[in-house]
């Protein structure tokens, strides 16, 4: 059975295809800068990669693409083949707390809920639009990336402000990335054969939350209203003192979504180092970079005093601490960095275990710490894309 993920973005269709129930992927693409002259996108076929290129003005033509690539590709031979598509949605607010099968209601629940995704929401419907459209007749499921936080006590997702916030505007903490944790929780459950499993997951890229685990559920995360909140990242500023908007606004005349948009896109590592990648940061470091070695030491020790409240939070019952996503699975150095910072807590680290895990060498996945260390602390790939199109495949079962 043939299944399809897909991530649409503002400018941008990610997509993967499945045979269901082996899991296999048949084939990936990413069609990036829709809308403007210089469009361009991959597809990756049994190991190889091709790239192709032509001005692509809306997510329509961009879902075409995908779809001349699965012929062109030999990937099926009619669209009745493609059995189901799953979208990565970024909001459910509190209506979703899991997949649902996509209907005109859904469609308008997402698009009520684009006050609370503004950045992301206008990409996934274009997707999901575009998809239904080209494929009126196929199982649509929608993913929230908030989901899986909906378990969080109240305790945890209330802010402390006029309460009438939360229950007229909705204003209350989500958490995101919730896919990807939801996967490294569902791989955890295996690996220790127990369904109450106590872990903090730690999804770094360019893109970063964390996320508590208590009993198999969510329990605190540390992404908001909005991704804007938590860790310092690529470019997003993480928690800060709200007021700075205020001052800002009036001090470089700036209205208040130019300085959230400053807080969302020029922020984090770009904004201290003037480069967004972890990698980037560290070659700057090499090179002498004083700003990049700020840099690198907030970012760090962001990460290490929320695993350290978070174990608290989890009463020290902390089964494993889970370093996942782009730089969680290839930046050792971060990842040593972290586990030094948190040796008080008996954390030990295995600095060959740890140089020996990345994607892209022979390990991919492990232990990192010693054998006598307080918490165990393992390396696990995530994969986002495998949970929608199971949720999907789900349905369609």
């Amino acid at each position: 059975m043939k299944i399809l993920s897909v991530n649409a973005g503002s400018s941008s269709l990610k997509f993967q295809m499945y045979e269901m129930p082996e899991e296999k992927v048949l084939i990936s693409g990413y069609v990036e800068k829709i809308g403007l002259e210089d469009c361009f996108w991959t597809v990756k076929v049994n190991g190889e990669k091709k790239k192709d290129a032509r001005y692509l003005k809306n997510h329509t033509e961009a879902v075409a693409v995908l779809i001349e690539e699965l012929f062109k590709n030999n990937i099926v031979e009619n669209l009745e083949e493609i059995k189901g598509v799953g979208h990565r949605v970024l909001h459910g607010g509190e209506k979703y707390s899991d997949s649902v099968i996509i209907t005109d209601e859904v469609i308008k629940d997402i698009e009520d809920l684009t006050k609370l995704g503004p950045l992301h929401h206008p990409g996934n419907l274009a997707g999901i639009k575009a998809m239904k459209e080209a494929l009126p007749n196929v199982l649509m499921v929608a993913v929230f990336d908030t989901a899986f936080h909906q378990t969080m006590p109240k305790y945890n997702y209330i802010y402390p402000v006029p309460y009438e916030w939360y229950s007229k505007y909705g204003v209350r903490k989500y958490g995101f990335h919730g896919t990807s944790h939801k996967y490294i929780t569902t791989k955890m459950k295996e690996k220790l054969g127990k369904e109450d499993v106590n872990l903090i997951i730690c999804h770094i890229g360019s893109g970063a939350s964390i996320a508590a685990v208590k009993e198999g559920k969510g329990y605190d995360t540390t992404m908001g209203l909005t991704p804007l909140d938590g860790l310092m990242m690529g470019t997003r500023s993480g928690a800060i003192d709200p007021s700075i908007i205020e001052y800002v606004c009036k001090e470089a005349n700036m209205d208040v979504s130019e300085v959230t948009n400053a807080l969302n896109k020029k922020s984090g590592f770009l904004g201290i180092a003037g480069v967004s990648d972890c990698r980037d940061v560290e070659n700057e470091m090499a090179n002498g970079n004083e700003l990049a070695t700020l840099a690198y030491k907030m970012y760090n020790d962001r990460i290490a005093k929320y695993i350290a409240e978070y174990y608290i939070e989890l009463e020290g019952k902390v089964d494993d601490i889970i370093f996942t996503a782009g730089v969680g699975e290839n930046g050792k150095e971060v990842r040593e960095y972290v586990l030094n910072k948190l040796s008080p807590l008996g954390i030990k680290l295995d600095k060959e275990k740890n140089d020996s895990i990345a994607s892209y060498r022979e390990i991919h996945e492990g232990i990192i710490t010693t054998d006598d260390s307080k918490v165990e602390v393992m390396v696990i790939p995530t994969d986002e894309e495998i949970m929608i199109v199971k949720d999907t495949y789900n349905f369609i079962k």
